[in-house]
């Protein structure tokens, strides 16, 4: 990784990609430095162009910010790998590293990431749920599920995933729960909520299940996400502190401007920055994008989720992968993630989403952590006063200002791949770029991977050499088996 202190030895080697004269190798200006503009910039380097990332932040990862201040990693952001495989596009990559994941969840769980193998779930007074009232909700969940697809197939106009649970427990008398059942029927819709980051009012019946889920489970990372993204970005040319304002397309290549005044200049642009920074329009583009690239960005979906990470001197909770309170609304539950069952540090990590994790943005980090710690005590009273804490701030957080893509009412699950199709010499890539896995790591890097892959035929094809620059791609791998367990 490349400080914004740059020696004017990597300003002349960038020259490809700035207001100097411009070399004939071909050369791309990269926007974003997450996991999608990181990739894309690592496949186009290896095809020997010119590639200048510009990161507006002081790090490169993006919503993917392994955080060490507790002396261990502990991911802000995205920490799971969706669909521990051989098909998952980072597979191969996370194997090669020897990073070792924990597995949470095998496949189809009712909670999504996790399993109903090691939980604890308490009401608001701190009595523990019994385990069979748990299994037999979470059954009913699964049924009312199923039944919403009835309604989605029985009705013409999309309604939200509430509405049809609504409508299914209208009908369906046998399915609906009463006093301490009800509560927890509201923490799976909890849990529900937290995995498109978004409240369930808001989530299309029609198009919520359109991602395509790999098989496998989901896996921890263990250590983190930051090697993984160190290790792509090894060896590019990244400038942080680099906020791009404006970005201009000429018949003969990209113009981007950024916020200090300075000018790069390239053949072609990769645009990874975050869906909530599109729809914030903070960056001009001249000539403006075509309407129905403007209606892909206004029009989709874009979820808040949170941590409140805890750090604690002792271990004082139950030995499970994750404690929850049950409560008569959503709003009301919580979900605590214990770290320590999976990598053996003391440490809680909250995780409010929708209108709640918007609650908490507007408190301090220190209310933030109270709150967090308030709803611990509710179920451990002789919890003792966390030592150190973090908060994350992705909806106000001028670099994201949003979590991860969604799926919204009345709205086409199209519109990711709207965003991602190219416009000229402009190459869409990010979470909210996939059809396949929106909101995911995976479908960051697999979008990073296409969007540069368009780029390079584009490129070379306007220089009329297609094949001049394949001796640079990877013409093997070598395939290493995951390491995943559950202790």
């Amino acid at each position: 990784m490349v400080s914004r202190d740059q020696n004017s030895l990597q300003m002349k080697r960038a020259s490809g990609c700035t207001e100097s004269k411009k070399s004939p190798s071909p050369s791309v200006i990269v926007i974003g430095g997450g996991f999608a503009g990181i990739a894309a910039a690592n496949a186009l380097h290896e095809a020997s162009f010119q590639v200048v990332v510009l990161e507006s932040r002081d790090r490169i990862g993006g919503r993917v910010h392994t955080n060490y201040s507790f002396g261990f990693p502990v991911d802000m952001g995205a920490s799971w790998l969706h669909g521990v495989c051989e098909e998952n596009p980072l597979a191969p990559l996370i194997g090669r590293l020897g990073l070792p994941l924990y597995r949470t969840s095998g496949d189809n769980s009712v909670l999504y990431d996790h399993d109903l193998e090691s939980y604890a779930l308490f009401d608001t007074d701190g009595k523990q749920v019994p385990p069979e009232v748990v299994t037999k909700v979470g059954e009913a969940f699964e049924s009312i599920l199923a039944e919403t697809d009835k309604v989605r197939q029985e009705n013409s106009e999309d309604m939200s995933i509430l509405k049809a649970f609504l409508i299914v427990m209208e009908r369906r008398p046998d399915l609906r729960q009463e006093g301490l059942a009800h509560n927890v029927l509201q923490w799976y819709l909890c849990r529900m909520e937290g995995w498109f980051a978004a409240d369930a009012d808001t989530i299309s019946l029609k198009s919520w299940d359109q991602e395509e889920l790999l098989p496998g489970g989901h896996g921890l990372m263990v250590r983190g996400y930051r090697p993984v993204i160190n290790t792509l970005a090894k060896g590019l040319d990244i400038r942080l502190g680099h906020r791009v304002t404006k970005i201009t397309r000429r018949y003969n290549g990209v113009k981007v401007t950024v916020e200090d005044g300075r000018i790069f200049v390239a053949d072609a642009a990769v645009i990874a920055v975050p869906l909530g920074v599109m729809k914030a329009k903070h960056i001009e583009f001249e000539p403006k994008l075509p309407e129905w690239k403007e209606a892909a960005i206004a029009d989709l979906g874009i979820g808040i989720e949170n941590k409140v990470a805890l750090h604690f001197d002792k271990i004082f909770w139950p030995n499970v992968e994750f404690l929850g309170v049950v409560a008569p609304s959503s709003y009301e539950c919580s979900y605590f993630l214990n770290l320590h069952k999976a990598t053996g540090h003391p440490v809680l990590v909250y995780m409010p989403s929708g209108r709640l994790a918007l609650d908490i943005e507007k408190m301090s980090d220190q209310e933030a952590a109270n709150f967090a710690f308030t709803q611990l005590k509710k179920i451990l009273p002789d919890a003792t006063e966390p030592i150190q804490y973090l908060v994350s701030h992705w909806a106000t957080d001028i670099n994201s200002l949003g979590s991860y893509s969604f799926d919204k009412v009345g709205k086409s699950h199209d519109l990711f791949e709207r965003l991602r199709i190219p416009v000229d010499n402009l190459f869409f890539a990010g979470e909210a770029t996939s059809m396949d896995y929106p909101g995911s790591v995976h479908g960051a890097y697999s979008t990073g991977l296409l969007a540069a892959e368009d780029c390079r035929m584009h490129v070379l094809e306007r220089y009329g050499e297609r094949n001049l620059f394949l001796a640079g791609e990877e013409t093997a791998s070598v395939s290493v088996p995951l390491q995943i367990s559950r202790l």
